[in-house]
């Protein structure tokens, strides 16, 4: 959903508004603000699913956080996935990490397609993520059942079955498309 506002806001006046916290997340690009669609059940899962084998991964030096806000390059976006080197998070003074979000693009972005939401708008989230600093994105789309591999140097690769997906060295995780897309499947017995 997008906001009509009286007047276009900047960055600064959008992080302070009350409400963009709320879930589904608020988001800000260009003076658009626009809720992120609620996540079905396809996305939900791969979404939970994928952040428990990141974080999984013996000796990682990294973590990956859902809905997490990063604010930079003039934009502050919610990515489904955020994948941060450890020494990144940013902590208070009690060595926790901070409510608020970082201000950094993470080293690796992951989204995952919902059925209401525009694929141009998930792209683009991504390619700003690498465009500040961001080492390696990924589009999942559960119904067509690819995933978009993103990275900074290369163009956009289509990934699908059982081809291994790549993920950031020092990363102990072999994933494949089949995998990903075999979590949905929902065992009854």
């Amino acid at each position: 959903m997008t906001v009509a506002l009286p007047q276009r806001l900047t960055l600064e006046q959008f992080l302070t508004l009350p409400y963009i916290e709320e879930s589904p997340a608020w988001e800000f690009v260009q003076g658009e603000v626009s809720q992120k669609p609620m996540p079905g059940g396809k996305h939900s899962r791969i979404q939970s699913r994928l952040v428990g084998a990141i974080n999984g991964a013996v000796d990682a030096p990294y973590e990956a956080l859902s809905e997490l806000r990063c604010t930079v390059g003039g934009r502050s976006m919610v990515p489904d996935i955020a994948v941060l080197e450890r020494s990144q998070i940013p902590v208070d003074q009690n060595g926790e990490i901070v409510s608020t979000g970082i201000n950094i693009a993470p080293t690796w972005i992951i989204e995952i397609l919902s059925p209401q939401q525009s694929q141009m708008k998930v792209t683009r989230k991504i390619l700003h993520s690498l465009r500040h600093g961001g080492q390696l994105g990924w589009l999942i789309d559960p119904d067509e059942r690819v995933v978009l591999v993103y990275r900074p140097d290369r163009l956009p690769e289509e990934l699908t079955d059982n081809t291994e997906l790549p993920v950031l060295a020092g990363l102990s995780l072999s994933l494949t498309v089949e995998q990903i897309f075999g979590w949905l499947q929902i065992s009854r017995g």
